[in-house]
């Protein structure tokens, strides 16, 4: 039986790759990539003359069977994605559940990932966070998940195309105009740039093209836990809280109520009475 590696590229600068992964490139029998023409420049660079199988979105069905036969074959197989590490936002998933089910060797080898790379400069929050990943294409469906996700105390991190940038600042100003957020573009390459602000004036750098709209795009949103220790309801009565709940996550009032609860720490029948006496009066 031959091993599957999982093996980290560079997402820009072409340093940014361990000793090991590169060995591991240069031992295997077969390197499965998303697009050849991407992976031969690294190798290239490396002096890696490994032989490359295309492995991508739209062949992956076919090519996880062939994949899954040479391992049974006994090749040893690694697997890359264009930048970073597969199967985060890239193709890879059927490959690693086929081969554990065959019960094959499946071994990861580190590697750079654009989301922890923009979280450590941010000035964001990073004890907890959430990766997401591209977020729908459709406003509403962009929405829901937004609003689903801003009202967690964890830092989000997202990927994004340059062409919708614009409008996914906008969803996430729609739910809550005074987030920080981070945009990290074009990491580790030449015009690197990691920059935190709030909404607006993220949006207004954009839009006035200080932030080209150009290049590989991270978007980080500051978590509901930092606006939380600034107290940002705290001129809020307690129903004023419930609405803004019900209204901002469109949500039912008794997950409001609760919500509100953990918010100032208090036992939720006691937020429950306090609603609905001011809803009586």
């Amino acid at each position: 039986m031959g091993t599957l590696y999982l093996v980290g590229t560079p997402i820009g600068n072409l340093g940014d790759i361990t000793y090991r992964a590169v060995q591991v490139l240069k031992d295997v029998d077969l390197i499965a990539c998303e697009d050849t023409r991407v992976t031969r420049k690294l190798c290239s660079h490396y002096a890696i003359d490994t032989p490359l199988k295309s492995y991508h979105e739209h062949n992956k069905e076919q090519q996880t069977n062939y994949l899954i036969e040479q391992l049974q074959n006994g090749l040893d197989i690694a697997l890359v994605s264009d930048a970073g590490l597969p199967l985060i936002s890239d193709p890879g998933y059927e490959l690693v559940v086929e081969a554990r089910e065959q019960q094959l060797n499946v071994v990861p080898i580190p590697g750079a990932n654009a989301g922890l790379t923009a979280l450590m400069a941010s000035g964001l929050p990073s004890y907890i966070y959430t990766f997401i990943g591209f977020l729908p294409r459709k406003e509403k469906d962009k929405i829901s998940v937004l609003q689903e996700r801003m009202y967690q105390e964890a830092t989000i991190i997202i990927y994004e195309s340059p062409y919708r940038v614009i409008q996914t600042l906008k969803a996430i100003q729609s739910i809550d105009a005074k987030r920080r957020v981070t945009i990290g573009r074009e990491l580790t390459k030449k015009f690197e740039e990691i920059i935190t602000l709030d909404i607006d004036s993220m949006i207004a750098m954009v839009e006035q093209d200080k932030i080209p709209q150009k290049g590989e795009f991270v978007m980080l949103i500051e978590g509901a836990k930092a606006l939380k220790d600034k107290q940002w309801y705290e001129e809020m009565t307690i129903q004023e809280h419930v609405t803004h709940y019900i209204k901002k996550q469109q949500v039912k009032p008794k997950k409001a109520i609760k919500m509100v609860a953990e918010d100032r720490n208090m036992k939720t029948s006691d937020v429950y009475d306090i609603y609905h006496q001011l809803n009586a009066e």
